[in-house]
């Protein structure tokens, strides 16, 4: 058994790392189960309590996921840390709206230009089939911009790099804002119509594997979102 003191930080500090220490050195993925609380505090010298209140931070940070009548399992990778923490940033002014839309622009002209490269059939029929139900449901503001922004997920998971679609995940709470905002903007049929081809022509460059026109057309979609938006609005 190993006790441990306040130095370093407070106990409950230094019994999250010893979890984290404790997945990392027995190489653990998604879905291992970890020992139970009783067993780390009695490793550490420490309480349950303490115990317990590591599990609940690490679970709050989606690192381990502890449900009632289970043992905790090591977590996977969620985006939602990420984007509660972004949200928070925007709200305090830390970081302004054209910051992440500067950001967005640059990983999602990345995003498309991998996409178009390693995408699966599969993908591309989801990326297909998004861009065509925005169509169908052009006048329904809702289901368009759920639609949407599953489309850009959609083509960050073509990308091939996980951490690509964490990241452009993050951005989801603003984009729920962000989304409908720049649509209201779009008060006349061949206004919405350019923005729905944009997204269909990013779709087909995809299918067809063309990294250039992909990276072209979501360029062109980024200069037309994001001069819409601030047209409508100075968030």
């Amino acid at each position: 058994m190993t006790v441990v003191t306040a130095i370093g930080g407070s106990l409950v500090d230094q019994a999250v790392r010893r979890v984290r220490d404790h997945i990392r050195s027995n190489n653990m993925k998604p879905g291992d189960t970890l020992p139970g609380e009783g067993h780390f505090a009695a490793d550490l010298g420490v309480s349950r309590a303490v115990m317990r209140e590591a599990f609940g931070a690490l679970a709050a940070l989606r690192q381990i996921d502890v449900a009632n009548g289970r043992r905790a399992r090591v977590a996977a990778i969620d985006g939602t840390v990420m984007s509660a923490s972004l949200d928070h940033a925007v709200a305090t002014d830390q970081i302004s709206v054209p910051d992440v839309w500067d950001v967005r622009r640059t990983l999602e002209l990345r995003t498309a230009e991998l996409a178009a490269h390693h995408r699966s059939d599969s993908d591309v029929r989801r990326i297909t089939g998004l861009a065509a139900a925005m169509i169908v449901d052009r006048n329904d503001l809702d289901a368009r911009t759920r639609h949407d922004i599953a489309f850009h997920q959609a083509i960050a998971q073509a990308s091939g790099n996980a951490l690509f679609l964490q990241i452009v995940r993050s951005f989801e709470a603003l984009m729920l804002v962000a989304v409908p905002t720049a649509w209201r903007t779009r008060t006349d049929i061949e206004q919405q119509d350019v923005m729905l081809a944009h997204h269909r022509s990013i779709a087909n460059a995809i299918a067809d594997r063309d990294t250039v026109a992909a990276v072209a057309m979501m360029n062109a979609h980024f200069d037309g979102s994001i001069s819409d938006f601030f047209s409508r609005t100075t968030l």
